[in-house]
């Protein structure tokens, strides 16, 4: 029998529990905790080793307190290209202070501010 390999789509979606539960400052322990499994599984799940099943992802998404179709948000056909990009945006959430840096960033109203910031930011990246 032909073990499966992973769908890229699986490490999507794993990958936005990982960015969400970190926003939301839970250990894997924690939100396994509160989905009723261990916390290994939640690893397997996150790097995408195994998919998460339908009724899963909907409890996920009620502890997590997004809607279930976050975890599809974008995930309709990309290039490579944009699928690197996706990879570096939510690896940038793993870094330090970047969920706090996003969270005061949508909170900023003025769309102009906001533009601003981005262009600074921008700037001190070069």
């Amino acid at each position: 029998m032909k073990k499966r390999s992973g769908d890229p789509r699986d490490t999507e979606i794993g990958k936005r529990i990982r960015a969400l539960r970190l926003e939301r400052g839970l250990s894997q322990t924690e939100l396994g905790n509160l989905l009723g499994i261990t916390f290994q599984q939640i690893q397997k799940y996150e790097k995408g080793a195994n998919r998460v099943a339908a009724g899963r992802l909907e409890r996920i998404a009620e502890a997590l307190d997004v809607p279930i179709t976050f975890f599809y948000s974008g995930s309709e056909k990309r290039s490579r290209a944009d699928e690197d990009s996706v990879d570096v945006g939510l690896s940038f959430l793993e870094t330090s202070g970047a969920v706090r840096l996003v969270r005061a960033y949508s909170k900023i109203g003025d769309r102009r501010m906001r533009r601003a910031l981005v262009e600074l930011t921008e700037r001190i990246a070069d």
